[in-house]
């Protein structure tokens, strides 16, 4: 048992030195087994239907494709310009920010802290500004580099289809191979560990990927239709986010709010406001009481904080392929983990014997100890 564990141990270190060493080049295999597994049950249905696999899987990545590129044909024009807008504007919008701050609350905050608290304030205002936009940018850099060293996004978009349209023809040979390879013994054992991390990851991956495309979408119209400068790109990058637990909402919410005050607050627009903040109040309660219920559920077992953790951990130590595994690793440790704990609870060691003291008193009233055993 020890000697199993030691190689799978050894074997599971030299897995993580590999993926970091090809970081780089590994990029458009790991993005095509991914996009394989998640169409995999399109594909076994099709099959049903009575469509050859061969067949399925050419419809299924042609339509993808096709999808994909009437996506980027409409999205990056569309948040292009707003992107640069937004970029250009930060420094401004910030410092606009720092002056309603000033006009309005100045008085009070001199009042509660002294002279110096509204100047103190500004500065660390502008400072937790710059350290987080500098953080995020070098997040940022290190997804960027750790997909750019040794491929193109032409490769990237070339050779994903490829690995995906082989690994998906030949998917359920190879989940197939793998089972013969685990011992009889052990069999029924891991088919069920592989059933929880599949429904793990595919309950998290495909629901929150329709989550986010639902949020997004809403939060892009409702900031629009309020008239939002950048409301569109806002909308669309809380949607996004909305990947991470909490992230999505937090960051739009925050975003259009600031952008609101520096575009209405001169007008003292408290409509519009008031518009902009309700449309992430609405967006959360569906989030939270129809959506995510309906398409994600309760039963992934990917709790929020180790999920923020993974993505963080695996986007700045493998960049972009890391952000890939980071959810099914993520997942897979959640099931090992309870799977483990509950043997734990079962096993001899938990329920073992354990000395206890006994007080016995003699007919002379005194008192002796002894040891005894309480069992399970």
């Amino acid at each position: 048992m020890r000697t199993r564990a030691v190689i799978g141990l050894g074997a599971l270190v030299g897995l993580s030195l590999l993926v970091y060493l090809l970081r780089e080049v590994m990029l458009p295999f790991v993005a095509g087994i991914a996009l394989a597994y998640l169409l995999d049950p399109l594909a076994d249905r099709l099959e049903r239907l009575g469509l050859g696999r061969l067949a399925a899987s050419l419809l299924i990545l042609a339509l993808f494709v096709l999808a994909l590129i009437v996506s980027l044909l409409i999205l990056i024009p569309l948040t292009a310009n707003q992107m640069a807008g937004l970029v250009n504007a930060l420094p401004g919008m910030v410092s606009r920010l720092q002056g309603i701050i000033a006009e309005r609350a100045g008085p009070v905050l001199e009042r509660v802290g002294g002279d110096n608290v509204l100047t103190e304030l500004q500065s660390s205002v502008g400072t937790l500004a710059t350290q987080g936009g500098a953080w995020l940018l070098a997040f940022l850099k290190s997804i960027w580099s750790g997909s750019q060293a040794l491929i193109s996004i032409a490769s990237l978009l070339v050779v994903t289809p490829v690995v995906a349209f082989y690994i998906l023809v030949d998917w359920d040979r190879m989940m197939a191979a793998l089972d013969s390879w685990v011992p009889p013994r052990h069999r029924a054992t891991v088919r069920d560990l592989a059933r929880q991390i599949d429904g793990a990851i595919t309950g998290f991956v495909r629901g929150q990927t329709l989550v986010c495309l639902i949020l997004g979408s809403f939060y892009a119209v409702g900031l629009w239709l309020v008239g939002l400068n950048f409301g569109v790109l806002i909308g669309l990058i809380a949607g996004f986010l909305t990947f991470i637990p909490y992230v999505g909402t937090l960051t739009g919410f925050l975003l259009s709010v600031g952008v609101a005050l520096v575009q209405f607050w001169p007008t003292s627009d408290w409509l519009h406001l008031g518009l902009t903040v309700g449309v992430f109040l609405v967006g959360q309660f569906l989030e939270g009481n129809v959506i995510a219920p309906k398409l994600v559920g309760e039963s992934t077992g990917l709790h929020p904080v180790w999920l923020m953790f993974a993505l963080l951990a695996f986007g700045t130590l493998f960049g972009f392929v890391g952000l890939l595994l980071a959810v099914p690793v993520a997942a897979s440790i959640g099931v090992l983990v309870r799977f483990a704990l509950a043997r734990y609870l079962q096993s001899r060691l938990y329920h073992a014997e354990q000395p206890v003291l006994i007080d016995l008193n003699d007919e002379a009233g005194r008192t002796l100890t002894a040891t005894g055993t309480r069992s399970s």
